[in-house]
Protein backbone atom coordinates (compact mmCIF):
# COMPACT_ATOMS: atom_id res chain seq x y z
CA UNK A 1 0.00 0.00 0.00
CA UNK A 2 2.94 2.51 1.21
CA UNK A 3 4.13 1.46 -2.24
CA UNK A 4 1.47 2.25 -4.52
CA UNK A 5 0.43 5.46 -2.65
CA UNK A 6 4.62 6.66 -3.88
CA UNK A 7 3.79 5.66 -7.31
CA UNK A 8 0.44 7.44 -7.88
CA UNK A 9 2.00 10.69 -6.03
CA UNK A 10 4.55 10.50 -8.80
CA UNK A 11 2.34 9.90 -11.13
CA UNK A 12 0.22 13.34 -9.96
CA UNK A 13 3.34 15.51 -9.83
CA UNK A 14 4.30 14.50 -13.25
CA UNK A 15 0.79 15.53 -14.89
CA UNK A 16 0.92 18.72 -13.25
CA UNK A 17 4.38 19.50 -13.92
CA UNK A 18 3.13 18.16 -17.56
CA UNK A 19 -0.03 20.43 -17.61
CA UNK A 20 1.99 23.89 -16.71
CA UNK A 21 1.98 26.17 -19.19
CA UNK A 22 -0.15 23.67 -21.74
CA UNK A 23 -2.27 26.27 -23.50
CA UNK A 24 -4.19 25.89 -26.07
CA UNK A 25 -4.71 28.71 -28.58
CA UNK A 26 -6.24 28.69 -31.84
CA UNK A 27 -3.61 31.07 -34.23
CA UNK A 28 -3.78 33.27 -37.56
CA UNK A 29 -0.52 34.44 -38.65
CA UNK A 30 -0.20 36.83 -41.39
CA UNK A 31 3.82 37.65 -42.40
CA UNK A 32 2.52 41.21 -41.95
CA UNK A 33 -0.02 43.13 -39.97
CA UNK A 34 0.65 46.63 -41.34
CA UNK A 35 1.02 46.80 -45.28
CA UNK A 36 2.17 50.14 -46.73
CA UNK A 37 2.38 51.76 -50.19
CA UNK A 38 5.48 50.55 -51.08
CA UNK A 39 5.03 46.98 -49.30
CA UNK A 40 4.31 43.91 -51.61
CA UNK A 41 0.60 43.84 -51.59
CA UNK A 42 0.09 40.12 -50.94
CA UNK A 43 0.13 38.73 -47.86
CA UNK A 44 0.64 35.44 -46.31
CA UNK A 45 -1.56 34.06 -43.76
CA UNK A 46 -1.32 30.88 -41.54
CA UNK A 47 -3.96 28.54 -39.69
CA UNK A 48 -2.90 26.45 -37.17
CA UNK A 49 -3.77 25.18 -33.53
CA UNK A 50 -0.85 24.79 -31.14
CA UNK A 51 0.29 25.64 -27.79
CA UNK A 52 2.79 28.83 -29.23
CA UNK A 53 5.44 29.27 -26.88
CA UNK A 54 6.39 25.55 -26.46
CA UNK A 55 5.93 25.13 -30.33
CA UNK A 56 3.92 22.45 -30.15
CA UNK A 57 1.47 21.62 -32.73
CA UNK A 58 -1.42 20.22 -32.88
CA UNK A 59 -3.90 18.70 -35.76
CA UNK A 60 -6.00 21.46 -37.38
CA UNK A 61 -8.60 20.04 -39.53
CA UNK A 62 -10.24 22.13 -42.20
CA UNK A 63 -12.04 25.27 -40.34
CA UNK A 64 -15.98 25.12 -39.85
CA UNK A 65 -15.49 28.91 -41.43
CA UNK A 66 -12.53 31.31 -42.38
CA UNK A 67 -13.52 34.79 -43.63
CA UNK A 68 -12.52 38.73 -43.78
CA UNK A 69 -14.59 41.65 -43.04
CA UNK A 70 -13.51 45.04 -43.75
CA UNK A 71 -15.23 48.11 -44.40
CA UNK A 72 -18.30 46.14 -43.11
CA UNK A 73 -18.18 43.66 -46.25
CA UNK A 74 -17.50 39.93 -45.07
CA UNK A 75 -15.85 37.77 -47.60
CA UNK A 76 -15.68 33.58 -47.03
CA UNK A 77 -12.10 32.64 -47.70
CA UNK A 78 -12.75 29.05 -46.26
CA UNK A 79 -12.19 27.61 -50.37
CA UNK A 80 -8.88 29.35 -50.81
CA UNK A 81 -7.40 27.45 -48.24
CA UNK A 82 -4.57 25.11 -48.87
CA UNK A 83 -2.93 22.12 -46.67
CA UNK A 84 0.75 22.66 -44.82
CA UNK A 85 2.46 21.58 -41.94
CA UNK A 86 2.94 24.05 -38.74
CA UNK A 87 4.71 22.68 -35.77
CA UNK A 88 4.70 19.55 -37.49
CA UNK A 89 1.07 19.11 -37.44
CA UNK A 90 -1.51 19.84 -40.18
CA UNK A 91 -2.22 23.34 -40.90
CA UNK A 92 -3.70 25.87 -43.33
CA UNK A 93 -2.09 29.12 -45.51
CA UNK A 94 -3.45 31.06 -48.22
CA UNK A 95 -1.78 34.23 -49.69
CA UNK A 96 -4.21 36.86 -49.96
CA UNK A 97 -4.29 40.05 -52.23
CA UNK A 98 -4.65 43.42 -50.22
CA UNK A 99 -6.30 45.84 -52.69
CA UNK A 100 -7.81 48.47 -51.18
CA UNK A 101 -7.42 50.14 -48.01
CA UNK A 102 -8.91 48.89 -45.20
CA UNK A 103 -8.76 47.10 -41.63
CA UNK A 104 -8.99 44.02 -42.61
CA UNK A 105 -10.67 41.27 -39.59
CA UNK A 106 -9.34 37.62 -40.39
CA UNK A 107 -11.55 35.45 -38.57
CA UNK A 108 -11.48 31.45 -37.99
CA UNK A 109 -14.13 29.39 -36.05
CA UNK A 110 -12.75 26.02 -36.10
CA UNK A 111 -14.24 22.18 -35.37
CA UNK A 112 -14.67 21.07 -32.23
CA UNK A 113 -11.32 19.54 -30.90
CA UNK A 114 -11.68 16.78 -28.60
CA UNK A 115 -8.77 17.44 -25.54
CA UNK A 116 -8.61 14.24 -23.40
CA UNK A 117 -6.04 15.66 -20.77
CA UNK A 118 -9.30 18.70 -20.36
CA UNK A 119 -12.18 16.36 -20.63
CA UNK A 120 -13.96 18.79 -22.85
CA UNK A 121 -14.02 19.95 -26.28
CA UNK A 122 -12.47 23.12 -27.03
CA UNK A 123 -13.67 25.85 -29.81
CA UNK A 124 -11.58 29.00 -30.14
CA UNK A 125 -12.96 31.90 -32.03
CA UNK A 126 -9.36 33.17 -33.69
CA UNK A 127 -9.60 37.04 -35.16
CA UNK A 128 -6.03 38.57 -36.33
CA UNK A 129 -6.29 42.38 -37.70
CA UNK A 130 -4.79 43.45 -40.52
CA UNK A 131 -4.00 47.32 -41.52
CA UNK A 132 -4.01 48.35 -44.97
CA UNK A 133 -2.68 51.64 -46.97
CA UNK A 134 -3.06 53.94 -44.13
CA UNK A 135 -6.61 52.87 -43.44
CA UNK A 136 -7.03 53.42 -39.10
CA UNK A 137 -10.91 52.52 -39.19
CA UNK A 138 -13.14 49.35 -37.48
CA UNK A 139 -9.78 48.33 -35.45
CA UNK A 140 -12.68 48.14 -32.57
CA UNK A 141 -15.57 46.74 -34.99
CA UNK A 142 -17.24 43.60 -33.21
CA UNK A 143 -18.05 41.30 -35.92
CA UNK A 144 -20.42 39.40 -33.89
CA UNK A 145 -18.75 36.18 -33.19
CA UNK A 146 -20.08 33.87 -30.40
CA UNK A 147 -17.50 34.70 -28.40
CA UNK A 148 -15.00 37.80 -29.13
CA UNK A 149 -12.09 39.98 -27.57
CA UNK A 150 -12.73 43.74 -28.78
CA UNK A 151 -9.96 45.54 -28.99
CA UNK A 152 -9.76 48.86 -26.49
CA UNK A 153 -6.53 49.62 -27.96
CA UNK A 154 -5.65 49.88 -31.67
CA UNK A 155 -4.24 46.26 -32.58
CA UNK A 156 -1.17 47.30 -35.02
CA UNK A 157 1.36 49.85 -34.84
CA UNK A 158 2.16 48.89 -31.37
CA UNK A 159 5.31 49.12 -29.67
CA UNK A 160 6.68 46.30 -26.63
CA UNK A 161 6.20 47.47 -23.56
CA UNK A 162 3.00 49.26 -24.43
CA UNK A 163 -0.27 48.30 -22.45
CA UNK A 164 -2.51 46.45 -24.55
CA UNK A 165 -6.63 46.38 -23.45
CA UNK A 166 -9.30 44.58 -24.43
CA UNK A 167 -13.44 44.01 -24.11
CA UNK A 168 -14.11 40.50 -23.37
CA UNK A 169 -17.33 39.45 -24.88
CA UNK A 170 -19.94 36.62 -25.12
CA UNK A 171 -23.14 36.44 -27.20
CA UNK A 172 -22.26 40.31 -27.56
CA UNK A 173 -22.22 41.07 -23.67
CA UNK A 174 -19.26 41.62 -21.95
CA UNK A 175 -18.19 38.59 -19.80
CA UNK A 176 -16.87 40.16 -16.18
CA UNK A 177 -14.18 38.51 -14.41
CA UNK A 178 -13.30 36.24 -17.63
CA UNK A 179 -10.04 34.26 -17.73
CA UNK A 180 -7.39 35.61 -19.76
CA UNK A 181 -4.50 33.55 -21.24
CA UNK A 182 -1.60 35.13 -22.57
CA UNK A 183 1.11 33.36 -24.50
CA UNK A 184 4.12 34.24 -26.89
CA UNK A 185 4.16 32.59 -30.41
CA UNK A 186 8.10 31.68 -29.89
CA UNK A 187 8.72 31.09 -32.96
CA UNK A 188 12.06 29.01 -33.60
CA UNK A 189 12.08 28.42 -29.92
CA UNK A 190 14.18 31.87 -29.64
CA UNK A 191 13.07 32.00 -25.60
CA UNK A 192 13.49 29.64 -22.77
CA UNK A 193 10.84 30.49 -20.10
CA UNK A 194 12.49 30.08 -16.16
CA UNK A 195 9.96 27.67 -15.13
CA UNK A 196 6.67 26.56 -16.39
CA UNK A 197 4.64 28.99 -14.73
CA UNK A 198 6.08 31.55 -17.05
CA UNK A 199 4.87 29.93 -20.13
CA UNK A 200 1.22 31.17 -19.99
CA UNK A 201 0.39 34.43 -18.11
CA UNK A 202 -3.27 34.61 -16.24
CA UNK A 203 -5.10 37.58 -16.35
CA UNK A 204 -8.72 38.51 -14.85
CA UNK A 205 -10.75 40.92 -16.90
CA UNK A 206 -13.08 43.26 -14.28
CA UNK A 207 -16.63 43.70 -13.63
CA UNK A 208 -17.15 45.40 -17.29
CA UNK A 209 -15.02 42.59 -18.84
CA UNK A 210 -12.15 44.22 -19.58
CA UNK A 211 -8.31 43.30 -19.27
CA UNK A 212 -5.34 44.87 -19.61
CA UNK A 213 -1.38 43.26 -20.61
CA UNK A 214 1.35 45.07 -20.29
CA UNK A 215 4.28 43.53 -23.51
CA UNK A 216 7.32 42.95 -22.09
CA UNK A 217 8.86 41.91 -26.16
CA UNK A 218 8.44 42.17 -29.48
CA UNK A 219 6.94 39.13 -31.61
CA UNK A 220 3.22 38.44 -32.10
CA UNK A 221 0.96 37.84 -28.43
CA UNK A 222 -1.89 35.38 -28.07
CA UNK A 223 -4.68 36.77 -25.84
CA UNK A 224 -7.25 33.55 -25.16
CA UNK A 225 -10.25 34.62 -23.09
CA UNK A 226 -12.15 31.36 -22.18
CA UNK A 227 -15.26 30.77 -20.88
CA UNK A 228 -17.90 27.55 -20.96
CA UNK A 229 -20.55 26.89 -23.26
CA UNK A 230 -23.95 26.68 -22.03
CA UNK A 231 -24.64 23.83 -24.46
CA UNK A 232 -22.87 20.23 -24.52
CA UNK A 233 -21.34 17.67 -26.74
CA UNK A 234 -21.21 14.32 -26.78
CA UNK A 235 -18.16 11.97 -26.73
CA UNK A 236 -18.94 8.58 -26.49
CA UNK A 237 -21.80 8.27 -25.31
CA UNK A 238 -21.57 10.90 -22.13
CA UNK A 239 -21.48 14.74 -22.47
CA UNK A 240 -19.15 16.69 -21.89
CA UNK A 241 -18.15 20.66 -21.88
CA UNK A 242 -17.07 22.49 -24.34
CA UNK A 243 -14.92 25.31 -23.60
CA UNK A 244 -15.09 28.82 -26.23
CA UNK A 245 -12.10 30.31 -26.40
CA UNK A 246 -12.31 34.25 -27.72
CA UNK A 247 -8.79 34.52 -29.21
CA UNK A 248 -7.16 37.87 -30.75
CA UNK A 249 -3.31 37.71 -32.11
CA UNK A 250 -1.61 41.55 -31.88
CA UNK A 251 2.03 42.12 -33.21
CA UNK A 252 4.17 44.70 -31.02
CA UNK A 253 7.22 46.33 -32.62
CA UNK A 254 10.30 46.90 -31.75
CA UNK A 255 11.34 50.54 -30.15
CA UNK A 256 14.03 51.72 -32.72
CA UNK A 257 16.41 54.96 -32.01
CA UNK A 258 18.24 56.45 -34.14
CA UNK A 259 21.77 57.51 -32.80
Amino acid sequence: MRYFNKVCFIILIICFSKGLGLAHFGMIIPNDNMVMQRDFKKININLSFSHPFEGQGMELVKPAEFFVVTNDKKKNLLGELNKTKIMDNKAWTLDFNIKKPGVYNFCMIPQPFWEPTEDCFIIHYTKTVVAAFGADNDWDKEIGLKTEIIPLAKPFGLYAGNLFQGMVKFDNKPVPYSKVEVEYYNKNSKVSAPCDYMITQTIKADKNGVFSYAVPASGWWGFAALNNSDKKMMHKGQEKDIELGAVLWVKFEKWHMDN
